[in-house]
């Protein structure tokens, strides 16, 4: 294992490098008993192995007709043989689209049908039925026969060269491609921050095919990090094993994640002391889970926040007071702008809510073969629309307000569910707290609670406890106690589901 004393050399290598296929070369050559990636199993690839099956794999992929510009699909658990076939697809200068497993049949043929790949690889053929959009699809048995073979003719990257397709969420549409170059790659790594540091071991909970792994090559592989993948359906058991076996140095996970693994019995008999930081992101951080998790893991946490198509936009500073972590969404990353407008384009007045809109090196270069999705989002200037709702204060940090459309109009009063939220979460029975919209026939729509509780509580003690902290139209209409919250393909709470709850519970139709 290469020591700390080499973290020099691994944290300027992203800054000296053009593309993450040379990047891998000069990495693998300095670091190369380094793991690269280490899996639940026990199976690990160091960088030099990654490297070498790269170059084998990507021989396979030239063999089977894919060339530069192709699209190369990925149908695989999070896993190193995932990012064996995404570093060869590079090789080649094809892009890879990385499809969540946990996606239904219907979205993932979608997928299939917008991004048409030359090649789809899966685990195993015999078990996939996908549509003849697919291409030639792959088994890993039938590539990992070519892991040792020499490389092909590599194609020669520039900035410009795409690289990956990312796919938004879809909960309340059809998802959208979001396509990324070397550059958004490069830009990336330069405004990681904090969450990044040479030789880090860093434990991995989301799916590979999201932005959060798609998007990190450069970081990565530069800074000469270990990625520590936690099983495909996430448990609190592993990731805490994982944890502690190995050593990980910042962990990872959305609010919802760090609840059950602190919940959990391994939790005190897990060895924390290998960690510098803990990270929390999709969402705010209830204080109460803050000051646990400070209190129990002994390490700074901080709260991160960015979209599919920014890929990395703001976050808050280990030394940052605790309700900047609660309530706040940090400040920019490094060579990151962002600010709120109002309705009519101009930005909004310190605390005045308005529209997110965030300007880097990393922001997408547009949906995949849809301009129009793209100019609907992206100015000409560069600035993207996140389609999130906040506001800026003198400080420079973000509150998060919730998601364009997410607010309502009770009668004549716009209500923003985030703040709610809030509060509820600080009621000492209230482990998560959601709320949504559903119709009313007089005052045109209500706020409607879902309460994840923790200790005893009843709905009108907790309707009670919001009346007296907000506005009396902000208090929820209903308040319903549920077991555990639906969630989405990457772990966040699925409020497209909560909301047709809602309108079920209630008798009506869904707001909107």
């Amino acid at each position: 294992m290469t020591s700390r004393a080499s973290s020099a050399t691994a944290a300027s290598d992203a800054d000296e490098v053009g593309d993450a296929v040379t990047l891998l070369r000069a990495t693998a050559a300095r670091h190369r008993d380094v793991d690269a990636f280490v899996e639940a199993s026990g199976d690990r690839i160091t960088f030099s192995q990654w490297d070498a099956a790269a170059d084998g794999v990507a021989a396979a992929l030239a063999d089977r007709g894919v060339v530069a510009g192709d699209v190369v699909c990925l149908l695989l658990p999070s896993s190193y043989r995932y990012m064996i076939c995404y570093q060869a697809a590079m090789r080649l200068g094809a892009v890879t689209s990385g499809v969540n497993l946990r996606l239904g049949p219907s979205e993932t043929t979608f997928i299939l049908e917008r991004s048409i790949p030359r090649v789809t690889v899966v685990d195993d053929p015999t078990e996939c039925r996908l549509p003849q959009t697919a291409g030639m699809v792959i088994g890993w048995a039938e590539l990992e026969g070519w892991v040792d073979a020499a490389p092909p003719p590599l194609a020669e990257l520039g900035p410009d060269t795409a690289a990956v397709i990312c796919w938004t969420g879809g909960t309340t549409g059809r998802p959208k491609g979001v396509l990324f170059d070397q550059a958004n790659l490069a830009a990336v790594a330069r405004a990681s921050g904090v969450l990044s540091a040479p030789l880090d071991r860093r434990l991995s909970p989301l799916p590979f095919a999201h932005v959060g792994t798609m998007t990190r090559a450069f970081d990565e592989i530069g800074r000469v990090i270990t990625t520590v993948i936690t099983p495909a359906r996430w448990t609190a058991d592993e990731a805490l094993r994982l944890l502690d076996a190995e050593r990980v140095t910042v962990a990872q996970g959305v609010p919802t994640q760090w609840e059950l693994m602190l919940r959990h019995p391994m939790f005190p008999s897990t060895d924390t002391s290998s960690l510098r930081l803990a990270a929390s992101g999709a969402s705010r951080v209830p204080p109460d889970l803050l000051r646990r998790m400070r209190d129990a893991l002994g390490v700074p946490v901080i709260n991160r926040y960015a979209s599919t198509e920014a890929a990395i936009i703001c976050g808050t500073r280990p030394d940052d007071p605790d309700e900047v972590v609660t309530e706040t969404l940090g400040r920019p990353e490094p060579s990151v702008e962002l600010r709120v407008i109002d309705d009519d384009g101009r930005p909004a007045a310190a605390g005045e809510v308005g529209r997110v809109q965030v300007r880097s090196g990393a922001v997408m270069r547009g949906y995949w073969r849809d301009p129009a999705a793209t100019a609907e989002v992206l100015d000409a200037d560069g600035w993207l629309t996140v389609g999130d709702l906040g506001t800026l204060g003198v400080d420079g940090n973000l509150r998060f307000m919730g998601r364009m459309g997410d607010s309502y109009l009770r009668g004549a009063y716009n209500v923003y569910p985030v703040e709610i939220e809030r509060e509820l979460a600080e009621h000492p029975a209230v482990a998560q707290a959601a709320v949504v919209a559903a119709p009313d026939p007089v005052l045109g729509e209500i706020g409607v609670a879902f309460v994840v509780a923790d200790g005893p509580a009843t709905p009108e003690e907790l309707t009670e406890w919001v009346g007296g902290r907000l506005a009396d139209y902000k208090r929820p209409d209903h308040v319903f106690l549920v077991e555990e919250f639906p969630l989405t393909a990457l772990g966040k709470v699925d409020r497209h589901r909560l909301a047709g709850e809602a309108a079920d519970r209630l008798g009506v139709g869904r707001a909107g």
